[in-house]
């Protein structure tokens, strides 16, 4: 099953069929489906992919030898041994001829932890031969701040060689719903709270068993795939992670404030700014500056989220109880932490999903683009949107209580001094469709829900 990656696809497949010699960079977090893409694409073309490994340079030219031979079914290919990636390359546009010739290098900073001149070297090659020829090459690597410094960054000797690029963020979370078939509605929701919209996550969640033993079995214990994997992950793109776990741990419990944050972890606030500002370049959080403030790009009232669902479940229930999971005590940690915060995630996850359709399909209802969207710290109106006439937009939403209508007018109120006009008002419930997880109505002025 392959869900998502519609629009990747057609990038892909418009970058294959043109005449031209392309030069693509897809790159993003691991397991976030990269090499799933890349081998789908490569079976249904003429096409050479390529997963490096850590050894030596000499066994992956080897490797990449044997992968090409097989492409192309050459016997030539086969026995020859490149002494360089140079060569390799240049052999590979030799045998493209005049027909397109797609050659994926996956996990590239393997082959430069090898080979650290190889960004030159793939620069000469591109600048004498491959850009007159009829490959289409793409660099993969799971290391984010790797390929965005070492490849596409104006000090790379790769700038402005590449013909295209894509980072793979997670899947939205309206695209997670179709991984779990057999299970209601809101176990789908809550499953993407606990895992999000990494691929690889969701697909260790089988809807053969409930989501609790779903998350006993994958995260609540030390042989599960997913206890130890936000460690690896920040082991991958971190040199030294102690500090930047214990700032995800802060904002994790809800410290929302640079220096609320640096008071926690021990450090001065000048500090904690570059290590969220980093962070943020990972993807692993953001700062969301309320959409009512006048403002924005002088705003003092920024807050720190975790941008990753996972990542929020780690910091919250498995980080703080790691000796009870290691001790066999998953189920425990279930019980007493996990189960009394479902909710909490619930509604969590219920936002995001809201704030998605706002994003993206809400338009029609608002008879206008949506251009700008953010979250709203009301009980009811929990997001707000401008269109590009400049109208407001409030997102309501309402559980299993209905908002008395001085609440919620209290509410609107605040809209209305931000931005001195009536908004329009969008009511969102969840239902038990999968087909339609959001039921969303526009309410007239004055009416209650």
């Amino acid at each position: 099953m392959f869900i998502g990656r519609q629009d990747e696809w057609s990038v892909l497949s418009e970058l294959a069929d043109s005449r031209d010699p392309e030069f693509f960079v897809l790159y993003g977090r691991r397991r976030v489906g990269k090499t799933e893409l890349l081998q789908r694409f490569c079976e249904e073309r003429r096409a050479v992919y390529f997963q490096a490994a850590q050894v030596r340079e000499k066994d992956n030219l080897r490797a990449f030898r044997d992968a090409l031979a097989d492409c192309l079914n050459d016997q030539l290919a086969a026995s020859i041994e490149f002494p360089d990636w140079q060569a390799a390359l240049e052999f590979a546009a030799e045998r493209a001829g005049g027909e397109r010739l797609v050659i994926v290098l996956d996990e590239f900073p393997y082959l430069c932890e090898a080979n650290k001149g190889l960004t030159s070297i793939l620069q000469r090659f591109w600048d004498t031969r491959g850009k007159k020829s009829r490959l289409m090459l793409v660099l993969c690597g799971s290391q984010v701040s790797f390929m965005e410094k070492e490849v596409l960054a104006e000090r790379s000797p790769l700038f402005g060689r590449r013909t295209g690029q894509r980072k793979l963020q997670p899947l939205l979370p309206s695209q997670t719903i179709h991984f779990f078939e057999d299970w209601t509605v809101r176990d789908r929701l809550l499953a993407y709270a606990v895992v999000g919209g990494m691929p690889a996550y969701l697909r260790r969640f089988q809807d053969s068993r409930s989501l609790r033993e779903n998350v006993t079995k994958e995260i609540l214990r030390p042989e599960g795939y997913l206890f130890d994997e936000v460690q690896f992950l920040l082991r991958n793109e971190l040199s030294n992670p102690a500090t930047y776990n214990s700032i995800l741990s802060a904002v994790a419990r809800g410290e929302e404030k640079v220096g609320d944050i640096a008071l926690m972890v021990g450090i001065d606030s000048t500090t904690a700014n570059k290590y969220l500002s980093v962070l943020r370049e990972l993807g692993f959080v953001e700062r969301e500056i309320p959409i009512t403030d006048p403002d924005p790009l002088r705003s003092r009232r920024g807050t720190w989220r975790i941008a990753d669902r996972f990542l929020t479940f780690h910091f919250r229930h498995v980080q703080p109880n790691v000796s009870l999971i290691n001790a066999g005590r998953g189920a425990r940690v279930l019980e007493e932490f996990v189960e009394p915060d479902l909710p909490r995630l619930f509604d969590e996850a219920r936002l995001e999903f809201v704030v998605e359709h706002l994003q993206r399909e809400a338009a029609e209802l608002c008879e206008d683009e949506i251009v700008e969207c953010g979250r709203f710290s009301g009980n009811w109106v929990r997001a707000v949107g401008r269109t590009a006439r400049g109208e407001t937009v409030a997102a309501i939403v309402a559980g299993e209580r209905r908002p008395a209508l001085a609440e919620l007018e209290a509410e609107i109120d605040e809209l209305r001094k931000a931005f001195g006009k009536e908004p329009l008002r969008l009511a969102y419930g969840v239902t038990d469709r999968p087909d339609r997880v959001l039921e969303v109505e526009r309410v007239p002025a004055g009416e209650s829900l």
